[in-house]
Order: structure tokens, then sequence, then C-alpha cells
């Protein structure tokens, strides 16, 4: 239709302001196509953007970015808002090392303004931006965009109800991709949206009822009048919850006709007050495999464009999986085992016991306090509650371990999935504070398996103990390890030892004692006898093949996927203090910093906790130790004495 792509011309969204509405509709196909081109090869978050391409460009059109701000709750369904505002030409590199980040990014551009992957916390951050605004005397507008499933985060309406009661002038966006209206209903609510935010009736209803309260009976029909109207809209307007927070609402309205989100936004910016525009968008929509599957395409794998096939498909069981198909086995056996889980149960695996045990399962939605709540509630109650959550979702819920489970005593299980570094979606999603943060929980007890057989021994070993107990677990699969037909309870705090050696001991936890294993192998090239040990527990430690390492070896190594703050390697600082063991420790971990976003594979190299990044830091540290008698010096060979940095 078009000479060039119009895409191609769009270098900041000033450069959508004069296109006509062909142009436009012609641009939202072209930003379909790339999308749906660019996940392909890349991974990523596919039916969540392909949803909001012309909600996106609407309010490109209305507002004056990067003067005006747009707050992206989540922030998955920024894409097209990438290639709108100057990062078209890199977009190919989305979510591989050194690329485009999968995530809004401020120092990646400046249009985006808050660094988010997290739910719920769309409002909040654009609220205190607007309170900024008024204290500094500024005029831009102010864009909060959330999802109806980040809605029933508990954290929204929080900032919901400050909104409302400051009144300051704000435009929350609520993108709502679930909800079927009506044509008639619809129709009647955007008109009625219209009139509300439309200037010239509201001078007029202002100018009349200032008019009528001067006198008594004008004063008394102006009463009526409200009650009536409230009475009215309590019947037809369905966002009367809104109203009542104090937001004038907007809607519904198409959030699939450009026209319509960028006439909602252009009239709600001239509302002194805060708006909720309710927009009504179909997630993937333009791809038929993302309209027909919008789950599995919310975040997914490099696939086929045609057939919407994930490439490289595994005949080995994922972490998730191997957890889901336990958890029903052991459901099987015990009526006293539920499942929870936060909005998730096909990324947690709980959806094998959703369809098992339906009456046993509960999704509570994305509110991860209130997961854990449920679940001290459950246990108090006689059941075996387990809390699936994904690492770095569960930080949400940490005040709650602590008072409402770990204060108790209370036998709850937490699997925590996407456990260590999960690659392309960068720091907001990686699991690495967990053992940090649970460890210093009191009564909390960890486990980490080394291969998925593990994971189901440690499943059944949680369930038959007693207070909080934590498995953390990485994405994706491992080494295929053969599942156990029966599992077995694991002895409280002991660890294994996979590899006998006599100059250094690898102390690894998790997916690390593998990598150990190959780090073990490399080293002893270079003349260097490493034992391995899986450590199993991260709480409680054990303290006898601790001690037993620490006195029959040059230097103790703990390897950890997890910040070196606080971690494991932390605790067995803590641990040979007591034991007043002499012994070095080098630990490596990951280091004090926020990991970017790439492969799995990329990053472990990056932070030095791949085979060959252990072999060289191990070398490195052995060479600054004294010779000891008849001890031999390693060669160093051509390993770098990398730390991680």
């Amino acid at each position: 239709m078009f000479a060039e792509r119009i895409l191609d011309t769009i270098d900041s969204p000033a450069d959508l302001k004069p296109l006509s509405r062909e142009q436009l509709e012609q641009l939202a196909e072209e930003i379909r196509q790339t999308l749906i081109e660019t996940v392909s090869k890349t991974g990523g978050h596919l039916a969540p953007n392909l949803g909001v391409v012309e909600l996106t460009i609407g309010l490109h059109r209305a507002l004056d970015c990067p003067k005006d701000k747009i707050v992206w709750d989540v922030g998955h369904q920024a894409y097209v808002h990438k290639l709108l505002t100057g990062r078209r030409e890199r977009f190919d590199t989305l979510r591989t090392y050194g690329g485009v980040c999968g995530f809004p990014k401020r120092s990646e551009s400046p249009y985006d303004v808050h660094d988010t992957g997290h739910a719920s916390t769309s409002v909040s951050v654009a609220l205190g931006y607007a309170c900024a605004r008024d204290r500094a005397g500024g005029d831009e507008a102010i864009v909060a965009v959330i999802g109806d499933g980040s809605l029933t985060g508990g954290m929204a309406f929080e900032a919901l109800n400050h909104l409302g009661h400051l009144k300051t002038r704000m435009i929350v966006v609520l993108n709502d991709n679930e909800m079927s209206i009506s044509r008639n209903v619809g129709a009647l609510a955007s008109y009625l949206g219209r009139v509300r935010l439309d200037r010239r009736y509201r001078r007029l209803r202002d100018d009349v009822e200032s008019a009528l309260a001067r006198t008594k009976i004008g004063a008394a029909m102006v009463a009526a009048g409200e009650a009536a109207k409230e009475s009215f809209k309590q019947l037809i307007v369905p966002g009367m919850l809104f109203e009542e927070l104090g937001l004038k609402y907007v809607g519904p309205i198409d959030g699939h006709d450009i026209g319509q989100v960028e006439g909602a936004v252009r009239a709600a910016k001239d509302v002194d007050g805060p708006v909720l525009i309710h927009a009504v968008t179909r997630k993937g929509k333009g791809y038929v495999h993302a309209e027909d599957r919008p789950d599995a395409f919310h975040g997914i794998s490099p696939f086929e464009v045609e057939s919407g096939k994930v490439n490289g498909f595994s005949s080995k069981l994922s972490y998730t999986e191997v957890f889901g198909r336990a958890l029903v086995a052991e459901a099987e056996r015990d009526a006293r085992i539920v499942a929870i889980t936060a909005a998730m149960p096909s990324g947690t695996g709980l959806s094998y016991f959703a369809e098992r045990f339906p009456e046993r399962f509960f999704d509570v939605g994305i509110a991860e306090e209130h997961a854990v709540g449920l679940a001290a509630g459950l246990a108090s109650g006689g059941f075996v509650p387990v809390v699936a959550i994904y690492s770095t979702f569960l930080q949400r819920a940490y005040d709650q371990l602590i008072m409402d489970v770990a204060l108790q005593g209370l036998h709850v299980v937490f699997a925590l999935d996407r456990a260590g570094i999960v690659g392309e979606d960068g720091p907001t999603h990686h699991g690495v504070f967990d053992l940090t943060y649970l460890r210093s929980i009191p009564g909390m007890s960890i486990m980490a398996p080394a291969d998925e057989a593990e994971l189901v021994h440690m499943l059944h070993t949680a369930l038959a103990s007693d207070g909080p107990v934590a498995i953390r677990y990485p994405r994706g699969s491992g080494s295929g390890a053969a599942l156990p037909a029966e599992p077995v309870v694991l002895e409280a705090g002991r660890a294994e030892t996979r590899r006998a050696g006599t100059d250094v001991a690898l102390l690894a936890v998790g997916r690390m004692v593998a990598i150990a294993e190959e780090a073990a192998s490399l080293l002893a090239d270079n003349g260097v006898d490493a034992t391995v040990v899986n450590a199993r527990w991260v709480k409680p430690l054990d303290l006898e093949a601790l001690s037993h390492a620490a006195r029959n070896h040059r230097l103790l190594v703990t390897v950890e996927e997890n910040t070196a703050a606080g971690g494991f390697g932390a605790a067995v600082l803590e641990a040979l203090s007591d034991l007043a063991a002499p012994t070095p420790v080098l630990r490596l971990a990951v280091p004090d910093c926020f990991v970017t976003h790439g492969a799995t594979e990329v990053l472990l190299h990056e932070v030095g906790l791949d085979a060959e990044g252990i072999r060289g830091a191990v070398l490195g540290r052995l060479l600054d130790l004294p010779a000891a008698g008849r001890e031999r010096r390693p060669r160093a060979g051509n390993a770098a004495r990398r730390r991680t940095r």
C-alpha cells in the first residue's frame, strides 16, 4: 500500500502526529508483524504486546513524551512503546545480552521512566511522579497503564485509594484483556464517559448548579438531582467502584481503536483530577496462535511463525513439570495437601494439581502477600499448604513469611520456582535473593536440589517435616536424572559428597553442583584434586561435613546461584567461625549488583559461575596461598584468573 514501511519512519512519538487514519492502521499492522518476527527468534512476551498495539499508538499521539510520562505496570507489554521511542533499529536484539531489554529500563531511554518487572506498582509510582510535578510547578501529564490482572494486587488499590484522596491530576489506563462487554453497554458507557469529560458539559453543569444553589428551591433541586444521578450511575455505569474511590471513570472504550484511545486520553488530560480510562483489548490480537492460546504466548521461547510451535523441544522434563507431577502424586496419598499460587498455575506447574484436585487448589491472583496469609490460615486449620511462587515474586510477601507463618511455626511448604539466574527476563526476574531473605527467618528450613530426582525427594521431605520449609529450584530442565519410583525422606541437614579429593572442597548448592563437578574435572587437568559436596540443605547446614572438609583441604570454595551477601557462602563462614576453623574460604556467588539480561549460560559466564570461571577463581586463590610442606602448587595452565564482577 505504501512505498516504504511507515514503521521505518518512526524515530520518536512526534512522528506519529501527522499520520492519517489509514497510515496509522497500516503502522499497527507493521508493528504486529515486527513483534511476531522478532519474538519468534528471541522469545519474549508476545500476546500482551500484540494486545496493546493501538493502545500504545493512541497514548503516544495524545501525549508529549518524554515530557509526559507513561509508567507501565509489569512492563512486559512495552515492546510497542520501545518500537515507537527510538529503539526500532535495535529491536532485533530484544532480550539478548547487551541488547534491548524486555522491560522498561531507565538507563536505556528517557522514554522509560521506571524500571519495572513486578505487578501492581504502576499507580503508586505514577502518583509519586504526579506529586513531584505538583510540588515543582510542572504541567506534564502522568499516565499509569495497568492490566486487569495487576489490578488484583492489593498495592494497586492502596495507590488508587490514595490517588482518590489526593485528587491530583493523573490518568490511569486500565488495559482489560479478559472482560467481555456487549456493544450496547459499551456504547452507552463510552458516551457517558465522553460527556463527563467534555469541557462544555462540565462548564454548563457547574454554571447551572451554581445558579440554582443560590435559592432554597434551587438547592433542593440540585440535591435531588445529585441523588438521582448517583442512583442512575449505580445502575448503569460499570466503573462506579472507581468513581467511589474518587476517580472519574471513562469507558469501556475499544482499546484497538486508535481514535478512541487518543480522544479519551486527550480529554482526560484536561480534567483537574484523577481519571481512569477503561480500555478493552484482546490479548494476542492479530496472530491466530496467540489469540487461540494467549496463556501459552504470554511469555514464549523462540517459535515457528506459521505453526506456532516452540523451537528446540526438549524431551527432558523441566523442574517445574517434575514438581507439578510429584505434588499430584503426594496429594493422592495425603488429602490434607492443598496448593496455592499467585496467578501462575501453568508457570509453577500447578495446572496438573488444579485439574486433578480443583477443590484443593487456590489461585489468589497477583497477590503474593495474600497467598502466604491464606496458607497460614489453612495450616492452622489442619491442612498442609504448598505455596508455589517464583523466587523473585515471593520477595513481595516477606512480612507474611515472618509474621504469619514462621513466627507461629506453621507447616507451610514454599516451592520457589525460577531460583537463580533466569536469563532473558533480566534483573527484575532473577531469583538471586531467596537464600538471603529466607535464611534470616527463624525456624525456616531451606533445601536446593542438585537434579530433578532430588527435587522429588525434597518435596516428599518438606511435606513430612514440621514448620516452614522452602525448596528452591531453577528455571528449565536439569540433567535428565531418572525420577524415583518412590520418594524418600532426606535426613535434615545432611550433605552428600559427589566426588572425593584432597586439595580443595567445592561446596555447591542446587544447579551449581553439576557445574562444580565440571570444574573439578577441569581442575584435575591443572593438578588440583577437588572434592565436590552437594550441600542439599542451606539451613540447617551439615556441620559435620563442613568440619571434615575444613580439616582435610587447603581451601573451601562455596558455589551458589544467589547473591554473595547473606547467602550460602555467608552461612558457611558463620559456621566456620563458630567452629573456630582457620581454613580459608573462597565464595563464588552472584556479585553485589543487578545482573543484566541475556542467555543463562552467557550470564553465568559473566559472573564467573560456569565451570571455567570456577576453575580460574580456584587456581587464582590457590596461587595466593602459602605453600605447605609437601603440598604441590597448581599448574596455572591457560585458566583465566577471573573473579566475579
